[in-house]
C-alpha cells in the first residue's frame, strides 16, 4: 500500500525488516480513519465478526473496526465470541509464572519508569549470583516453575555475560522439589549475537514491549539513551528471530499514546511477524501505566479505564487467536477476574516488582518498577482460579520437548496443542498441590484434577496421565507429554 509521507511515496509493507514500513505512521492513520467512518456500519461488522468465528485472526483494519464500534449488543458478540474462542484453543487453563528483578540500573531516561537514569533517590541494586540462588530458592519454595527476568538497560553493570550467568545460575538450582523449568527474557533491544548467546543459554520466550507504536512520540518518551532509537528497539524481534530465538512476546504500555493507534500498531507488529518469519508473536502482553517512586500516570493523559481495557483484550484475542495473553499484577483481582474471561491465558501471581524482593518478609518498595495491584501470594491466586473454574498451570512442556515457533503455532493453530496441555496441567496442579499448596487449597486443586481427567479426549493419554498423577503422589516429579 502506497502513502504519501513528507511530500515522498512510502510503501507499507508487513514484509519489509525497516521498522517505520512495516509499522507505517500512514497506514496507522489511514485504518483509524476507516475504522471511524465505519464504526456503525452494522453490515461491515457483522462480517468482520463472521470472519472472526472462523478462529483464523483479523487484520489490524477490520479489528480496528471493531474497536470503534461502540453498538452495546454488538460489544457482547465480541465478548461472547472472545470467551469461546479462548475456551477453544486454552480450555480452562491458566499459565503462571513470576518475575525475577535481576537489576535496575539503567542508561536510558525513560519518562515512565522510575529506573530512567536521572532518578537519583532510588536506591540502584544488582542482584550477585548468590543472591540469585536465594532469589530463586525463595520462588521455587512458593511452587513457581516459570520465570520471566527483567533488567535495565546499562552495559557497563548489566551486560549480556552477565544476563546469561543468571539464566545459569536460575537453571541449576534444585531445592527440595522445586526447579524453574522455563527462564523468558525481558531486557532492552540487543544484537543478533546476543540473541545468539541467549538462544544458546536455552532461554524460552524473549519479551520486549514496545511501549509505544507511535515513533514522535516513542522518541520524547525515551529522551536519552540507546532506547532513544525507535527503529533499532522495532525492528528487534526480527534480530531475535535471526538469531534463532523463535518464541517472542509483543506488548505496549497502554496509557502513552492513544489506544486505538497502539492496538492497530502491535497488530500491525504481529502481522509482520507473521510475514517475514512465518510465526506470530508467542505472547502479548496488556500492561497500563501504574505509579511507582517518581512516576504519576496522571501525568499521561491517554490513560484507559477497565471498560477500554477489557475491550481490548477481547479484540486481541479474537484477532489473534493462537497468541498467548498476559496480564501480570498490575491489574487488580476484579480486573484480572474479568479480563481471563475474555482472553488472557498467562498471569503473574505472588510477584515482587523489585530486585531482590523475594528474600524479604515484608514487601519491599525501595527499589519497585510499579506498585503491584494485586498483592495477593501464590496460594491465594490458585485457591482463587480454581474457584472460577480455572486450571492453573505450571506447565513448560512444549518449550522443553522443542514445541517452540512454527511448530506449536501449527500444533496451536489446529487445536491439536490440547492433546497435550490438559493433561500437562494437571499433572503440574498436581505437583504444585503436593510440595506447596495449603491444606484447603490442596483440597480444591484434587477435586478439580478428578473433575478435569474427564475432559481429555483420549483414552490412552488419559490412562497414562492417572497413571502420572499416582506416581506424583508417590513422590516422583517432572512428567509431561
Amino acid at each position: 500500500m502506497l502513502t504519501l509521507k513528507k511530500g515522498r511515496i512510502t510503501m507499507y509493507d508487513p514484509k519489509s525488516l525497516k521498522a517505520e514500513e512495516f509499522i507505517s505512521h500512514e497506514e496507522i492513520l489511514e485504518t483509524l480513519d476507516y475504522a471511524k467512518k465505519n464504526k456503525d456500519n452494522v453490515e461491515l461488522i457483522d462480517q468482520i465478526i463472521a470472519k472472526a468465528r472462523l478462529a483464523k485472526g483479523l487484520t489490524h483494519r477490520e479489528a480496528s473496526v471493531l474497536l470503534a464500534c461502540d453498538i452495546p449488543e454488538k460489544i457482547q458478540e465480541i465478548y461472547d465470541l472472545a470467551e469461546q474462542i479462548k475456551k477453544d484453543f486454552y480450555g480452562s487453563r491458566i499459565v503462571m509464572f513470576a518475575p525475577l528483578y535481576l537489576s535496575n540500573y539503567c542508561v536510558n531516561g525513560c519518562t515512565y519508569c522510575p529506573y530512567h537514569l536521572k532518578n537519583k533517590h532510588i536506591a540502584r541494586k544488582k542482584l550477585s549470583l548468590e543472591e540469585v540462588e536465594k532469589e530463586v530458592i525463595a520462588l521455587q519454595d512458593m511452587g513457581h516453575k516459570r520465570l520471566a527476568i527483567e533488567a535495565g538497560e546499562d552495559p557497563v553493570n548489566n551486560p549480556i555475560e552477565y544476563i546469561l550467568d543468571c539464566v545459569k545460575t536460575i537453571y541449576s538450582i534444585k531445592h527440595k522439589n522445586g526447579a524453574i523449568r522455563r527462564v523468558n527474557i525481558n531486557i532492552a533491544a540487543t544484537t543478533v549475537e546476543n540473541y545468539r548467546k541467549l538462544k544458546e543459554a536455552e532461554i524460552g520466550t524473549y519479551i520486549l514491549f514496545q511501549e509505544t507504536y507511535h515513533k514522535e512520540s516513542y522518541e520524547k518518551l525515551h529522551p536519552t539513551g540507546p532506547k532513544h532509537d525507535y527503529s533499532y528497539h522495532t525492528e528487534a524481534m526480527d534480530r531475535a528471530m535471526e538469531g534463532g530465538i523463535d518464541d517472542v512476546g509483543l506488548g505496549v504500555l497502554f496509557g502513552l499514546e492513544l489506544y486505538q493507534y497502539e492496538f492497530a500498531g502491535l497488530l500491525m507488529h504481529a502481522e509482520h511477524l507473521e510475514a517475514v518469519h512465518g510465526v506470530g508473536p508467542h505472547t502479548i502482553s496488556v500492561p497500563r501505566i501504574k505509579k511507582a517512586d517518581d512516576i504519576d500516570p496522571d501525568a499521561f493523559d491517554n490513560g484507559i479505564d477497565d471498560e477500554i481495557f477489557a475491550k481490548l483484550c477481547a479484540l486481541i484475542r479474537i484477532s489473534v487467536p493462537y497468541t498467548g495473553m498476559i496480564v501480570s499484577t498490575r491489574e487488580s483481582q476484579k480486573v484480572r477476574e474479568q479480563v481471563i474471561r475474555l482472553g488472557v491465558s498467562q498471569i503473574s501471581g505472588g510477584s515482587r516488582t523489585s530486585v531482590g524482593g523475594y528474600q524479604e518478609d515484608i514487601r519491599p518498595t525501595d527499589t519497585e518498577q510499579f506498585d503491584v495491584s494485586d498483592q495477593r501470594s501464590l496460594d491465594e491466586v490458585v485457591h482463587w482460579l480454581m474457584d472460577m473454574g480455572y486450571i492453573p498451570s505450571f506447565c513448560t512442556a512444549c518449550y522443553r520437548e522443542g514445541r517452540t515457533g512454527d511448530r506449536f503455532m501449527s500444533l496451536c493453530k489446529s487445536g491439536q496443542i490440547q492433546n497435550c496441555c490438559q493433561p500437562n496441567a494437571l499433572m503440574t496442579l498436581k505437583e504444585y498441590l503436593m510440595d506447596y499448596a495449603s491444606e484447603d487449597t490442596r483440597k480444591v486443586g484434587e477435586a478439580l484434577i478428578a473433575a478435569e481427567l474427564n475432559h481429555i479426549p483420549k483414552e490412552k493419554v488419559r490412562l497414562i496421565c492417572e497413571d502420572h498423577l499416582q506416581k506424583i503422589e508417590n513422590g516422583i516429579r517432572d512428567f509431561r507429554f
